[in-house]
């Protein structure tokens, strides 16, 4: 069975490439630069997972 949890936090892209966002985005904003705001808290991280790994999170 696939973990429900990380499934419903990863998309995939055209490419195939698995993309998750960075932890912390919506929390705690008021003091971060205009800069972190709209470069670290909104763009996302690529997730590399091995054959054993993707077949544990990704299947279902």
């Amino acid at each position: 069975m696939a973990n429900k949890s990380f499934t419903k936090r990863v998309r995939v892209s055209p490419k195939g490439k698995l993309l998750v966002r960075n932890p912390g985005g919506n929390h705690f904003n008021a003091k971060e630069s205009r800069k972190k705001q709209l470069t670290r808290k909104r763009s996302g991280a690529t997730v590399v997972l091995n054959a054993k790994k993707a077949g544990r999170f990704l299947k279902g």
